[in-house]
């Protein structure tokens, strides 16, 4: 009776209240993960995503850093830059070093396969992955997901101690909370993309740098520590800088940020900063120049796509591609097209939330802690220096998918916006005279469900469907692939997905069907397959098929589409049976006994 009691009186009056509320917020964390991959989960649907994930499957089964992921670009800087294979320089009959992707969360990807029993062939005939014996999900496409949403719930925690740290407990549960329910963060979970890793080491940083304000500012914790803040600052710039090239251009703010709130010690910080960043980076542009040439890969060539001279994919897709004609003025028309972009549709909407609007209307709200207010200097000049990198930096992949891609820089900051702006709605709160104190509560419940609707409408119907099809079909891919040998080197117009799904080395198509097609086929190697899908299919008649001409992809698959024989100078000439008009796949002889599409 003494035991009941006593877990009583700890339940009504000592610790057990907070247990009970952490439970509680296990089991709502818990009910939002179940429901939001029942309801909202699909595969992969992103270039970047699946480019990702076959580079850490590579790593991962002891192939080095290599891609099957085949980019024209790519085979343009092997054979510009030379290197030690003289009788394979664009390195296409061993393994491809891969030139486009930071290494960081590869790696992670590739330990994540090491630890979890990854099964890449399709399993209809499960329950899980399954509906009614269709396919329906892809499993490894789920179990990078899971990690991801491990990695946004850990990305939940920091921002909840550092609501909790910077102003008090009740502004950091409702920030945690609204972030947990932003149903944007989850859509980028599920897209597979390093975006909630970048989120991760970009709080971190944050944390390092808040640290470092009041060590300096108030004498805490000794010198050594305020050098260890330094330090720590300095490799997770590195870490994110790993993690997505454009990241590391926020060395510039944290360096100045220690400048500001350094003391007499500014100096060292910042060298010391900035000689970790470096001792990170470092060594993978090394191996970049080594390789390629340029510091940072193909990605070196972001700055310029986009422009009236690349459009499109038309210089990842280029075999040797003229840039006489890039100049500043056509990198300022980027920069200011792409940044009124920013500015005008992005920069209000930040983590799909109108929560943004307090942050904004608090710009105007002096704080009486100078590590708020410097912190709130700190995201500003962030803010300004990422829209000026996103807007450089927009490829064709912002095209394809506006909202998620890894080339939505600005989005890293809403966490940091999202307590901004929670704190200016409590300063508000507190000056609007309530007939009745008990109203606070349902205003507060209220602010957080309206701030969390988008979330709330992925609950209800109709349910999401998980195949991202149009144009991915692991299934189709996987058979398609099956009947190719694994030296074999096909074409596409999806290889990203032939090289996750497929396991297959694939090339980018080539700009056209002619000069640039028989260039790969006929001096470097030969082309044993080609697999179009609806993006080529069903792309724009005005403007992708008839304006490309003659030797363009568009004017190619129209003769197979009429029912007229594949044209006689091209050398796959056997069209598989049952893919068109959807899809289409030639090869150089009949292999349609392995094929069911």
């Amino acid at each position: 009776m003494l035991f009941l009691q006593d877990i009583i009186y700890k339940i009504e009056i000592g610790g057990g209240r907070r247990v009970i509320r952490w439970i509680l917020l296990g089991l709502l964390l818990l009910g939002l993960f179940v429901d939001y991959n029942l309801h909202s989960y699909r595969n992969m649907a992103t270039e970047e995503a699946m480019d990702s994930a076959q580079l850490g499957r590579n790593i991962a089964e002891g192939k080095g850093y290599t891609t099957l992921f085949i980019r024209p670009i790519s085979v343009y800087l092997l054979q510009k830059n030379g290197g030690d294979h003289p009788g394979d320089p664009a390195r296409l009959n061993g393994p491809h070093p891969d030139l486009a992707n930071p290494p960081l969360y590869p790696y992670m990807l590739a330990g994540l396969m090491k630890i979890l029993p990854f099964h890449y062939k399709v399993n209809t005939s499960s329950v899980f992955w399954g509906n009614d014996g269709q396919f329906w999900r892809y499993e490894p496409d789920f179990l990078i997901t899971l990690f991801n949403e491990f990695l946004f719930l850990a990305v939940v925690v920091l921002t909840f101690f550092l609501a909790r740290w910077l102003f008090d407990p009740t502004i950091a549960w409702v920030s945690g909370l609204v972030l947990a329910g932003t149903e944007l963060f989850w859509r980028f979970s599920v897209s597979g993309l390093s975006t909630n890793l970048l989120l991760l080491i970009f709080l971190l940083l944050v944390w390092s740098l808040a640290l470092l304000e009041v060590s300096a500012r108030e004498g805490r914790w000794g010198e050594r520590n305020l050098l260890a803040l330094a330090a720590a600052a300095g490799l997770l710039a590195g870490l994110g800088g790993l993690t997505r090239y454009a990241f590391g251009w926020m060395i510039i703010p944290v360096a100045g940020f220690m400048i500001l709130v350094g003391g007499r010690q500014r100096v060292i910080l910042t060298l010391l900063c900035l000689g970790v960043f470096a001792a990170v980076m470092l060594p993978w542009v090394a191996r970049n120049t080594a390789v390629s040439g340029l510091p940072f890969g193909t990605a070196t060539y972001a700055v310029v796509e986009g422009t009236g001279e690349f459009p499109d994919q038309k210089l990842e897709r280029s075999l040797n591609p003229d840039f006489e004609n890039i100049g500043p003025t056509t990198l300022l028309y980027k920069l200011f097209g792409n940044a009124r972009q920013i500015v005008v549709n992005d920069l209000p909407n930040i983590g799909g939330s109108w929560v943004t609007a307090y942050f904004l209307a608090g710009l105007l709200v002096a704080f009486r802690s100078p590590t708020i207010s410097r912190l709130r200097y700190f995201m500003l000049a962030s803010l300004f220096l990422l829209i000026i990198v996103q807007a450089l930096g927009r490829t064709h992949l912002s095209e394809e998918s506006p909202e998620i891609n890894s080339e939505n820089l600005i989005i890293l900051l809403f966490p940091l916006v999202l307590i901004y702006g929670v704190c200016l709605f409590f300063l508000l709160l507190e000056q609007v005279p309530l007939p009745d104190p008990r109203l606070r509560p349902p205003l507060i419940v209220a602010f957080g469900l309206i701030s969390c609707a988008p979330m709330l409408f992925a609950f209800l119907p109709p349910q999401t469907a998980p195949v991202a099809y149009p144009p991915y079909l692991p299934p189709v891919i996987q058979s398609t692939c099956g009947v190719m040998k694994q030296d074999e080197l096909m074409m596409s117009d999806v290889p990203w997905a032939v090289a996750w799904y497929g396991r297959r080395q694939c090339m980018s198509l080539t700009l056209n069907a002619k000069s640039e097609f028989f260039a790969v086929n006929d001096d470097l190697k030969p082309v044993k397959g080609l697999y179009l899908t609806p993006v080529t299919m069903d792309a724009h008649f005005l403007s992708q098929w008839v304006r490309a001409g003659e030797s363009g992809w568009g004017t190619f698959v129209l003769n197979p589409l009429m029912k007229y024989p594949v044209p006689s100078y091209f050398p796959l000439r056997e069209l598989a049976p049952g893919y068109l008009p959807e899809q289409m796949f030639l090869t150089d002889w009949p292999r349609w006994n392995k094929i069911n599409p």
